[in-house]
């Protein structure tokens, strides 16, 4: 499948990535790509940037080496209540708000209460993508939260990084299995995520072709195939 764009990627303001945000722009060009999303880690995360790097968005273009750049984040999730470590004014000076469960700074619950303080930040107006909710971190009932990715118009991401057999994810595989059955099930659209840390993983999508296969998943149910889809499908959400 040829993919036009990538939107959960890190640079070195996320404080454990290796690449700058100029040579992330680059990769992604050269791979190919259409649309780039770099998404830093907000405040939760030890390490990463400070708020103030997020009210300072506008110095950057949005046009770099031939590629359109989308500058947001990736919230972290912080409770079984949908709580989130963004408030309104930082998200409104974002591209691109994802959201997404971290082990370091989530307080977990039983599979009832995971699932439903997730299914409270699709729910929410600002939140546009799901980080990696198949990676295991929490134990979640798959089939609600699909169901409400559908009503809401929130974007389960299939996350490449989480797959990766130095992540030690041993749910990783199974979860992604099923949340792809269920939104073909469903027909919900999903989007690719690689999670990339440094620029060579740009668009690296290379455990995740496998589980598409195997699935039989819908070319058509996957956004990174156009840039004119993810964005209407953003614009309509």
């Amino acid at each position: 499948m040829k993919t036009e764009l990538d939107m959960h990627t890190h640079t070195i303001a996320s404080g454990h990535a290796f690449s700058t945000l100029q040579e992330m722009a680059k990769a992604g060009a050269e791979k190919g790509l259409k649309l780039l999303g770099i998404t830093e880690h907000t405040s939760s995360v030890p390490g990463t940037c400070v708020p103030i790097y997020f009210r300072n968005l506008h110095v950057v273009p949005r046009q770099m080496y031939g590629i359109e750049l989308m500058l947001g984040a990736e919230i972290n999730i912080l409770d079984t209540q949908g709580n989130i470590d963004a408030d309104e004014a930082l998200m409104k000076r974002l591209d691109l708000r994802i959201a997404g469960i971290h082990q370091i700074c989530y307080e977990s619950g039983s599979v009832e209460e995971n699932t439903y303080g997730l299914i409270q930040v699709i729910r929410h107006p600002y939140i546009q993508i799901i980080s990696h909710p198949g990676d295991g971190t929490a134990q979640l009932n798959f089939e609600p939260i699909v169901q409400a990715s559908k009503t809401y118009g929130t974007l389960l991401e299939i996350n490449n990084s989480s797959l990766k057999p130095t992540r030690n994810k041993v749910d990783a595989r199974e979860n992604n299995l099923t949340l792809l059955r269920l939104c073909k099930q469903y027909e919900v659209p999903v989007i690719l995520g690689s999670d990339a840390h440094i620029s060579f993983d740009i668009a690296n999508y290379e455990y995740l072709y496998e589980l598409l296969h195997e699935t039989e998943f819908p070319e058509d149910l996957i956004v990174n195939r156009s840039v004119d889809v993810f964005k209407k499908y953003l614009k309509k959400n």
